[in-house]
C-alpha cells in the first residue's frame, strides 16, 4: 500500500550487507509469509506522523491509487485491504496511526477491535502498545472491559496484546489483583500460535521459528509483566506466583527475566 514511502528510507547497510540483515531479520522475527522491507523504528515513526498530518497516496491491491487526506483515511484504507497484503512495517504504521488519532475513546477503540487480529508479531505488538500512551490516560474500566475479550482469545497475539497492555498500563495497586486473576486463568493449551519450535538454536534466521513452546509468545509476555510487577509489587508478586497454576515454563521464564532485569537481580523471585 505504502511501499513506494517506505523504500526509499531503507538504510544501505540492510540493503547491502546480508549478515546486517540477517541480523534485523532474525530479531523481528516475523512469520514467513510476511514481508519485512528493513525500517528501523525512527523512519517507522517519521512515516506514521507524515501520514497523519498530511495523509498521502496509497496503492490498492489492484493497482489503484486511492488519495487519503489524513491520518483517519489512511487507516480506513488498511482496514480495506486483505491482511496478508500488508508488509510488517505497514502493520506497524496502522497502529501508530490510531495511537495519533484525535478522537474519542469509543472511536478508537472501535479502529483497535479491527487492528488487534493483525497482529501476528511480537514487535508489533509490543511497539503498538508502548506507543499507545493514550491508554495512561483513558477510562480504565473502558479499556478493561476491552481487554477482556482479547485474554479470552484463542489467538497468540491478540492474547500478548491484553498481557502487555496490562504490563504497562494496570500495574497498579487498583488493578493489581485483576490483572493477576486473568493471568491465572490463562488455557495456554488452547491459544493457537502459527509459530513452530525449532530445536537448537539456527544458524540463518528461520522466519516463524521460535525456541521454546507454544504460544512462546504469550509465555514471554506473562513472564515479562510479572517480572515488571517483581519491581514494583514484590511480595504480592511472589505471593502470586507462589499460588498460582501458572505452568512450570512460565514460571522460569520469569525467574530468568527477573534476574536479568537490573531493577529485580538482587531480589529473591520466589
Amino acid at each position: 500500500m505504502i511501499i513506494n514511502l517506505l523504500q526509499p528510507l531503507v538504510c544501505e547497510r540492510f540493503r547491502t550487507d546480508a549478515r546486517y540483515r540477517e541480523g534485523h531479520l532474525r530479531v523481528v522475527n516475523a512469520l514467513p509469509e510476511r514481508c519485512v522491507v528493513g525500517l528501523h523504528s525512527p523512519e517507522i515513526k517519521q512515516v506514521a506522523k507524515q501520514l497523519s498530518r498530511e495523509g498521502g497516496k496509497v496503492v490498492m491491491p489492484d493497482r489503484t491509487h486511492r488519495f487519503c487526506a489524513n491520518g483517519a483515511d489512511v487507516i480506513r484504507a488498511f482496514e480495506a485491504v486483505p491482511n496478508e497484503s500488508l508488509c510488517y512495517e505497514e502493520t506497524v504504521i496502522w497502529g501508530y496511526l490510531i495511537n495519533l488519532e484525535k478522537c474519542s475513546l469509543e472511536e478508537r477503540l472501535a479502529m483497535l477491535t479491527r487492528y488487534v487480529p493483525v497482529l501476528d508479531n511480537w514487535a508489533v505488538c509490543d511497539s503498538y502498545c508502548a506507543h499507545a500512551k493514550w491508554m495512561a490516560r483513558a477510562d480504565k474500566v473502558a479499556l478493561w472491559a476491552f481487554l477482556e475479550r482479547w485474554f479470552d482469545s484463542e489467538h497468540e497475539f491478540e492474547v500478548r496484546f491484553a498481557v502487555v497492555v496490562a504490563m504497562c498500563y494496570f500495574l497498579n495497586e487498583d488493578w493489581l489483583g485483576r490483572v493477576f486473576v486473568r493471568l491465572n486463568s490463562l488455557n495456554f493449551g488452547r491459544i493457537k500460535s502459527k509459530y513452530k519450535t525449532a530445536k537448537g538454536k539456527p544458524k540463518v534466521a528461520q522466519q516463524g521459528t521460535v525456541q521454546g513452546a507454544e504460544p512462546y509468545y504469550v509465555r514471554m509476555g506473562v513472564a515479562w509483566l510479572l517480572a515488571t510487577a517483581l519491581a514494583k509489587f514484590p511480595e504480592q508478586t511472589k505471593a502470586f506466583v507462589r499460588s498460582s497454576n501458572l505452568p512450570e515454563d512460565v514460571v522460569k521464564l520469569y525467574i530468568r527475566k527477573a534476574r536479568e532485569s537490573f531493577r529485580t537481580r538482587t531480589e529473591e523471585a520466589l
